[in-house]
């Protein structure tokens, strides 16, 4: 807030103080527009991640269509926004993955995290290996005893589960980043996670924060 008071004053001096008298109105209101741009720029720049993006209303949430390739931000049941051709894990959709396997899992995830990403622009992880692919893997015995209470009482606890068991982690939604498009256009290409272009996430994350509800299908 402070830094925000400070950058208008600057403005306004500026605007009113630094510029040539011989300037008529309407390139004084071009400049202090311009200047107001660059000082909101700049306050987004130092301000968290969560301050700077639109808090999402309760009822918003994400589904992932992995056979139409397509993300769309949902109100109850009516589409607010359909991203197309995002790309999903390499080794398609799967209800048993295994760490590094490179398939996207399938089910009912939510936004644990949202971040910056040097290499994606923006990372928002979920919730995997959610409740259900935990007792799944243990029938299954792809888990043993010592993982599955660890990630068993991540998820009782309210806290992200545990990334580093058989059923791996890091996962979540990101941007292509510096990644090459043309790929992006034309495989499936990422270790799991869910990829957007990076104008798409950008877009996106207008609708998404801590808590926002996934659905992967």
């Amino acid at each position: 807030m402070i830094i925000g008071t400070l950058l208008i004053s600057w403005i306004l001096k500026v605007v009113f103080f630094h510029t040539p008298a011989q300037l008529d109105p309407k390139h004084r209101v071009r400049r202090f527009l311009t200047l107001l741009l660059t000082a909101a720029l700049a306050l987004a720049a130092l301000l968290p991640l969560h301050e700077v993006m639109a808090a999402p209303t309760d009822d918003v949430w994400l589904s992932v269509d992995t056979d139409k390739l397509s993300l769309a931000v949902m109100q109850g049941e009516t589409p607010l926004k359909v991203f197309e051709n995002i790309a999903i894990g390499s080794n398609g959709p799967t209800m048993v993955r295994r760490r590094n396997d490179a398939t996207t899992p399938l089910g009912e995830f939510t936004i644990t995290e949202v971040k910056r990403s040097a290499r994606f622009k923006l990372f928002m992880a979920i919730n995997y290996p959610n409740l259900d692919h935990t007792e799944r893997a243990f029938l299954d015995q792809r888990i043993d005893v010592r993982e599955y209470k660890a990630l068993i009482n991540d998820l009782k606890n309210g806290r992200p589960p545990a990334q580093n068991t058989s059923l791996g982690g890091q996962l979540g939604i990101h941007g292509v980043g510096a990644g090459d498009m043309k790929i992006h256009e034309s495989v499936n290409w990422t270790n799991g996670c869910i990829a957007l272009t990076n104008d798409q996430l950008l877009e996106l994350a207008g609708w998404v924060a801590v808590g926002t509800r996934v659905v992967v299908r």
